[in-house]
């Protein structure tokens, strides 16, 4: 796309910010009463200033759950109604708030799901419910996680009862969340709508991790737009991104706390949704900790939660190359009052590899308690605990005589590439609500990953034969920790006609990096024709390994202005301390030391003309010491310092099927990339840039036709260097990009539950490093699936590259083949 086009689309969608009229207020619900009627129970919720226009509905387990949108409770009794035993077939009915302007509707049938009617009447809103008989229960009805797709429904059809004016019958059939999130806690740290929220942010639910029988969750990055995955440490499954045409080096978040996992693996057992914020968060989680991320964006992990009912999953995987995964899924109350609540996720993983002499194999366990100390009050702990040994491998070393090499073509030593990890991670969070406006979260967790006794080889360049590959073989104990106490107040206000929504904090972390290095052995290989098990000759390098800690004080605000219902402002500051030393490991010496202070602001703005559609702007900018890398002249390198101007659109084209349109630039100074001398060591560039434009789409076509699709156009380049050529862009970027998949499961018959699943990748051509030195290939891949749901069963069939096309990932130091085409069988059976 030409440049000027940008330039064009940005001006005309920021002229159309003042062309749309407002939309009605926020509603009042003052009342609940309820009324036992034949057969079920209505529900009133008595409202002032009028009925909210917009109602989302869903299910899970025996429970229908309704959100009123654009209304907030205001019971005299508290901030929560509650009634056992309504009426017979009724088990429970729960009002509560729900985010800031939400009100959540909860009701339990005793059978199975009760089907609902939504009436708006002169009172109010009406919710006239129906218990099932037993016969006429689903059996594939069964608790799911949290987050559940919600059905918007617009009370429209005429009703004849008293008080009744506007119906739309709605049946809850149980079925699973669908592919459409409407609301994240990564972009304000705060439970706001994502239509609500200035910066384009892409969630992908666990329903699109099931469907695509994702193993890895690097592979997400085919369904969010601008994003590609990174190889992890030695074929680590490392959940890392490069977002924008940045890296993230593997520093995500994890249900808000941060998580480093450049050499520590994530499973996906215990996973309910991942979310993408594009762009620098600074001004919420700080400067990064890590040499390279900082500014391209957040990826935060959210685990799953307990449940409230009884839920049992067992899950059994076999696939290729031996892949051999079982996991549990349990949860369920602890106590009779339900106060105490548990869930419990364990997986095991044994597989080969399309790669010769790779292998690995995991276990992983993470239980999860969460008790309610009362209405007001809860407190939670999780525990993750993952044992992963592996084959190391680093893929190919970046010269164009490998992509005549066969994928499977293995360059280590086999004897010489064994890796053992294991990763601890506590967690606790304390939540207290003052009252419906005042909460406060006080949450800590403390990590720990080891790769101890280590065996690893670094690639150096090919010989003037351009076949024979010097390499290096080096022993390891590598130790990762990171301990960080977030604690927040957040509350809701109005100065006259103005509401706010404050968020005010303080964050404590240390972050400590250890390692040394023993690069002590060398042994060249010939690539076309490799032998192995040659004699290692000792090289005389000494070794070397630093310990590196960082701590951080961080102090943020935020507060989201609502103006006008359809106007709102988001502002927003963090003030960072950061000091961090380097030590030598065999010496002892200290290196250095250094103290940095910043301040990252943001500013947002949002325009709603209308239920349906969001315009937004913001500029944001982040800042990353780098204490991490290492120069071959030990120069301390200067903090990265990023900056974003972004502006799009939201738009809900009907009540499951949402699409974002996002126009943006970030610029970063004093960016590492690989040294072209040494890529040991790292080398800082001036300035680079990256400016595009993203399309995400994601929903529910038409019942049980469900999509998720993307598309990315991403200019990125080097716009000012001493060393780099101007103008060579970055690795691993794709000028275009595209990404979709589409299942649909048919929906009654003979055949219903019967799906089948297509995908569809499109990855322009990409720059294999930086300088930049040979290009790789442009390349579409195919995946597809068939699955079947029946009673408590879930049987699928997924396969990947179908094309069995060749194409690589690049992180500029190794080039990663990607698998060919794969098979994965899957059962899944709920009781």
């Amino acid at each position: 796309m030409p440049k000027q086009q940008i330039s064009v689309g940005l001006n005309a969608i920021v002229s159309v910010l003042v062309s749309f009229p407002a939309y009605a207020d926020v509603v009042q619900v003052t009342a609940v009463q309820l009324k036992q009627t034949n057969g079920g129970v209505e529900v009133l919720l008595e409202t002032t200033g009028g009925v909210s226009s917009q109602v989302l509905t869903t299910s899970f387990g025996r429970t229908f759950v309704a959100n009123v949108i654009n209304a907030q409770l205001r019971l005299p009794s508290g901030r929560e109604f509650r009634q056992e035993n309504p009426s017979p077939g009724i088990a429970s009915v729960v009002v509560t708030s729900s985010g800031a302007n939400s009100v959540r509707v909860r009701v339990t049938g005793v059978a199975g799901v009760p089907k609902s009617q939504v009436v708006s009447s002169s009172k109010g809103l009406l919710l006239s419910l129906s218990a099932p008989p037993v016969a006429a229960v689903q059996p594939t009805v069964k608790p799911k996680p949290e987050q559940p797709q919600r059905e918007p429904t617009t009370p429209n059809a005429q009703q004849p009862q008293a008080e009744a004016e506007e119906l739309r019958e709605i049946v809850v059939t149980g079925e699973r969340e669908g592919y459409s999130v409407p609301d994240a806690t990564t972009g304000t740290r705060t439970d706001i709508p994502l239509r609500d929220i200035p910066q384009s942010i892409q969630v992908i639910p666990r329903e699109v991790i099931e469907d695509r029988n994702v193993v890895r969750l690097s592979e997400l990055a085919d369904n969010v737009s601008g994003v590609q995955a990174e190889q992890g440490y030695g074929g680590l499954s490392s959940q890392g991104y490069r977002i924008r045409g940045f890296i993230t080096n593997f520093e995500t978040l994890r249900n808000g706390f941060p998580d480093y996992g450049y050499f520590s693996p994530r499973d996906v057992a215990n996973v309910e949704r991942v979310e993408f914020l594009k762009g620098p968060a600074a001004v919420l989680y700080g400067g990064s900790p890590t040499q390279y991320a900082g500014g391209s964006g957040v990826v935060n992990t959210i685990t799953k939660k307990p449940l409230s009912e009884p839920f049992y999953r067992a899950n059994l995987t076999y696939g290729s190359y031996d892949f051999f995964r079982p996991s549990l899924d349990i949860s369920g109350p602890l106590t009779e009052d339900k106060s105490v609540l548990y869930r419990l996720n364990v997986a095991y993983e044994n597989a080969d590899s399309f790669r010769d002499f790779v292998e690995n194999d995991s276990f992983f366990i993470s239980p999860v308690v969460e008790v309610r100390i009362s209405d007001r009050t809860k407190l939670s702990f999780e525990y993750e605990y993952q044992k992963y040994n592996y084959t190391f491998e680093q893929g190919f070393p970046i010269e164009p005589e490998v992509l005549r090499l066969p994928r499977s073509r293995f360059l280590g030593e086999p004897n010489f590439a064994d890796g053992n990890i294991t990763f601890n991670s506590f967690t606790y969070n304390f939540e207290h609500e003052f009252n419906d406006n005042l909460k406060f979260r006080q949450g800590f967790n403390v990590l720990e990953a080891n790769l101890d006794n280590a065996e690893h080889f670094a690639y150096s360049s090919l010989q003037d034969d351009r076949r024979t590959l010097d390499r290096v073989l080096y022993a390891s104990d590598e130790k990762h920790s990171n301990i960080t106490l977030q604690n927040e107040l957040s509350g809701k206000f109005s100065t006259g006609s103005i509401r706010h929504t404050v968020l005010f904090g303080v964050d404590l972390a240390q972050n400590v990096f250890n390692y040394i290095f023993a690069p002590e052995l060398e042994l060249p290989i010939d690539i076309f024709n490799p032998q192995y098990g040659g004699t290692l000759v000792p090289n005389g390098a000494p070794a070397f390994g630093r310990k590196i800690v960082s701590e951080n004080l961080g102090i943020f605000a935020q507060n989201l202005v609502e103006l006008t219902p359809n106007f709102k402002l988001l502002l927003g500051g963090r003030l960072d301390f950061n000091d961090y030393s380097t030590e030598d490991r065999v010496t002892d010496e200290l290196l250095d030391e250094q103290s940095k202070t910043r301040f990252s602001p943001r500013i947002g703005l949002v325009y709603q003309p209308g239920d349906a559609t969001s315009i937004f702007f913001n500029w944001s900018n982040g800042f990353s010491p780098q204490f991490q890398a290492r120069s071959r002249t030990n120069t301390e390198f200067e903090p990265q310092r990023s900056e974003q101007i972004e502006v799009g659109i939201k738009q809900d084209f009907n009540e499951r099927l949402n699409a974002t349109l996002a126009l943006f630039q970030v610029t970063k100074q004093n960016v590492l990339t690989a040294d072209p001398v040494d890529s040991l060591f790292s080398t800082q560039t001036g300035e680079q840039r990256s400016r595009g434009i993203e399309f995400d789409l994601a929903g529910e076509i038409s019942p049980g036709w469900k999509i998720i699709a993307n598309y990315a156009y991403i200019d990125a380049e080097v716009t000012e260097d001493n060393t780099i050529p101007v103008g060579d862009r970055l690795f691993g970027v794709p000028e275009h990009s595209a990404g979709l998949w589409t299942t649909y499961e048919i929906q009654s018959g003979n055949l219903q539950g019967l799906g089948f699943g297509v995908g569809l990748y499109f990855v322009d051509e990409q720059e294999a490093d930086l300088p930049n030195t040979f290009t790789l290939s442009s390349y579409v891949r195919a995946d597809a699936s068939i699955f079947y749901r029946r009673n408590n069963y879930r049987f699928a069939l997924n396969f990947k590259n179908i094309s069995n096309v060749k194409y690589y990932e690049t992180d500029s130091y190794n080039l990663d083949p990607a698998a060919p085409f794969t098979v994965f069988g899957t059962v899944a059976y709920e009781f």
